[in-house]
Order: C-alpha cells, then sequence, then structure tokens
C-alpha cells in the first residue's frame, strides 16, 4: 500500500511539474522582467519630454516618441503571455490578446520608422538611427505578413512572423543588458561602440527567435497545423 502512495505522489508530482512548464511562466517571467528595461527607460523618456520646451522639439517628433513608448510598453508586456501554452490554446484569449498586440505593434514599428527617418540629432548618431530604422522596418513588414498569414488560416507562418517581430520589440532589454556587460570592463561607450552595441542586441534576438521558431517547427507533426507563438 506504501508503495502504490509512494507511486502515486511521485505521479502527481511529475504532473505538477508538467503543468508548470506547460503554462509557460518562467518564459513569460523572463520575458517580462526583459521587457521591463525598456519601458522604465521610455518612463524616464516621457518625462524628458515633457520637459523640454515645445519650441525645441517639433510636435510630430513629440508624438512620434510618447506614441512609440506607449505601444511599445503595452506591446512587451501584453505580447510576453502570449507565449505561455496554456494561454495561448484558449481561442478567446488569444485572438482578444492578438486584436490589441497587432495594431500597438504597429504604431510602436511606424513610429519607429519615423523617428529614424525624421533624425534630427547629431550627425555621428545617425548610423544609430540607421540601424534601428531597418530593424524597425523589419519588425513591421513581420506584422504585415503575420497579419495576411492570420487571414489565410495559416497558423504556422502567423506565429513565427509574431515570434520576429516581438523578438525585436523586446531588443531594448537586451541592448540595455549588452551596454551594461560593455561598460563594466571598457567603460562608457561612445556612439560608434552603442551603435553596434544596439545593432547586437536586435541581432541577438532575432537570432533566439529563429532557434525558438525552428525548435517548435521540428517538433510540429508534418501536415498538423499549430497555433503560433502570437
Amino acid at each position: 500500500m506504501s508503495q502504490q502512495m509512494k507511486a502515486t505522489r511521485g505521479i502527481a508530482a511529475q504532473n505538477g511539474e508538467w503543468q508548470r512548464s506547460k503554462s509557460g511562466w518562467p518564459a513569460i517571467t523572463g520575458l517580462l522582467l526583459l521587457s521591463a528595461l525598456p519601458v522604465v527607460g521610455g518612463v524616464l523618456r516621457l518625462r524628458d519630454v515633457g520637459a523640454v520646451p515645445e519650441s525645441a522639439l517639433p510636435l510630430a517628433s513629440s508624438v512620434a516618441i510618447v506614441a512609440h513608448i506607449v505601444a511599445t510598453s503595452v506591446y512587451c508586456l501584453l505580447g510576453a503571455f502570449q507565449f505561455s501554452p496554456a494561454l495561448r490554446v484558449r481561442r478567446g484569449w488569444h485572438r482578444t490578446a492578438g486584436r490589441v498586440l497587432i495594431p500597438a505593434g504597429f504604431v510602436a514599428g511606424l513610429s519607429a520608422v519615423w523617428l529614424a527617418v525624421f533624425f534630427g540629432g547629431p550627425s555621428d548618431e545617425r548610423a544609430l538611427a540607421m540601424v534601428r530604422l531597418v530593424f524597425a522596418v523589419a519588425m513591421t513588414l513581420s506584422l504585415v505578413l503575420g497579419a495576411l498569414a492570420i487571414k489565410r488560416r495559416d497558423f504556422n507562418a502567423h506565429g513565427a512572423l509574431m515570434t520576429r517581430a516581438f523578438a525585436i520589440a523586446v531588443s531594448g532589454g537586451t541592448q540595455a543588458l549588452v551596454v551594461v556587460l560593455w561598460a563594466l570592463p571598457f567603460g562608457e561607450a561612445d556612439v560608434v561602440a552603442e551603435t553596434w552595441l544596439v545593432a547586437a542586441g536586435f541581432v541577438t534576438n532575432s537570432v533566439v527567435a529563429e532557434l525558438l521558431i525552428r525548435r517548435q517547427s521540428s517538433r510540429r507533426t508534418p501536415g498538423v497545423s499549430g497555433r503560433g507563438a502570437l
């Protein structure tokens, strides 16, 4: 009898571990922590924008900055929960969250494009603006193609494209970590180093996204459609 009880408890413990892994909370927690860095930075940036005299900052740029910060914060924080398998199988949650995430992602991406194209900062920071422009365009295109994929009910392509867009959106957190790791041995980065570090953050997240997509693709049974990450 005692052996049966031990076996039952062992099965229950295994089921509990399986349920925790199935919920995806470790991944969600990590993504939320990663998203918190650019969100906090965005809040501080909003304070700076409010402190700048109106004559020193064009109205269009001010609107674009505010829109980018708010939209990116919503997209990153809410989008992290789309990586929970337990929530993703709930069609109501997935669709409702998607109806918020895709417009928020578009606003975040297009406002980033605007700020890069109409860059008004120092000339030595133009290369940094161009790096951000490339990935902002890539994020926006992923969202467009992802929305078209879900229209034709191609869930696999939709999930892959949305994963790529989300990876670019949360690159701000990775960039902050990369800059800190650089500053520890080398000190504060200059403009050239910052450009390379920002690019490294974007590339790192994009590579991780591709590895995740390949891993999910290899796990799927051929011919069976599955739900994507977003």
